[in-house]
């Protein structure tokens, strides 16, 4: 287990790693080609040094990458800090974030696919601006007016991945605790539940409820999120939130056990069309 920035480090090289050898280059004539020690390039590759991303530029021009979307993503992954690109309208808020928030934010905007289990609260992207209020004044102490609302807007803005094109493919597994926990009351849950429903019928939503019935289960040791990347597998990522920090997996082994807990989660899970009947029902006694 890492924190984000030495796993982005190491995805990264790795990466540029099997583009460089993709090519047909050793890592001395990939140096020689940009006006390089060979050094830099295995430092690079092993994540033992970080990349600027005007120096990612140079090796994908090098390596003749012309898949954009990649390139895009292997520039966030560098610490882009371009304010032309969609993708970083977070680094506005580089004041009021803290860096695991934003390195979660990074990854989901470049994500093609995230599977998330919740245990305590509706999913970031998936909340109402009222409830969205609700949980950041619950979850960070002594708050001033300005910075709550900000936060809020940054949650929002969050949920663009959901209309884009192509939008993030969603699948969430939400705990019977999640719906019932009463979040800034009663009409804010009204709301959200509702919130859910619409967003239950979106294509890029898949939503299932995990009900007590169900028992104990793997999920019980908290909620995590799977990122998934289509144009560059060996990218995915599992994130595991603390509350001053977050930790990301990136072995083979353990994308296995979480992808493995996922799929056995959602086994135990009610089909997505139970799921919006539960939520019905639900929203008709509160």
């Amino acid at each position: 287990m890492q924190h984000g920035p030495a796993v982005r480090r190491r995805k990264l090289g790795a990466e540029l790693r099997t583009l460089r050898t993709g090519a047909g280059l050793t890592s001395g004539q990939a140096a020689r080609l940009v006006g390089w020690h060979q050094s830099k390039v295995s430092r690079i590759e092993t994540g033992a040094s970080g990349v600027k991303p005007a120096d990612v530029r140079l090796l994908l021009d090098a390596y003749a990458v012309q898949d954009s979307q990649l390139r895009e993503l292997l520039m966030v992954l560098a610490g882009l800090d371009d304010d032309g690109g969609r993708h970083n309208w977070w680094h506005a808020y580089r004041g009021v974030l803290p860096p695991t928030y934003r390195d979660f934010i990074s990854l989901e905007s470049q994500a093609s696919g995230m599977r998330t289990l919740e245990t305590s609260v509706v999913p970031g992207l998936l909340q109402t601006p009222e409830y969205a209020r609700a949980v950041t004044r619950a979850a960070v102490d002594g708050l001033d007016g300005d910075r709550l609302d900000t936060l809020v807007e940054v949650r929002l803005a969050r949920q663009d991945v959901l209309r884009a094109h192509p939008p993030l493919k969603l699948d969430a597994v939400l705990d019977e605790a999640v719906l019932r926990r009463e979040v800034g009351g009663p009409e804010v849950m009204a709301r959200q539940l509702e919130r859910l429903t619409e967003a239950a019928l979106l294509p890029q939503v898949r939503l299932q409820v995990l009900p007590f019935a169900a028992g104990e289960h793997i999920g019980v040791t908290g909620p995590f999120v799977i990122f998934s990347f289509s144009n560059a597998s060996d990218l995915d990522v599992v994130v595991i939130d603390h509350l001053t920090s977050s930790l990301h997996l990136e072995r083979k082994e353990d994308l296995e056990a979480y992808t493995e807990a996922f799929d056995t989660l959602r086994s135990h899970a009610l089909p997505p069309e139970d799921s919006l009947d539960f939520i019905a029902r639900l929203r008709r006694d509160t």
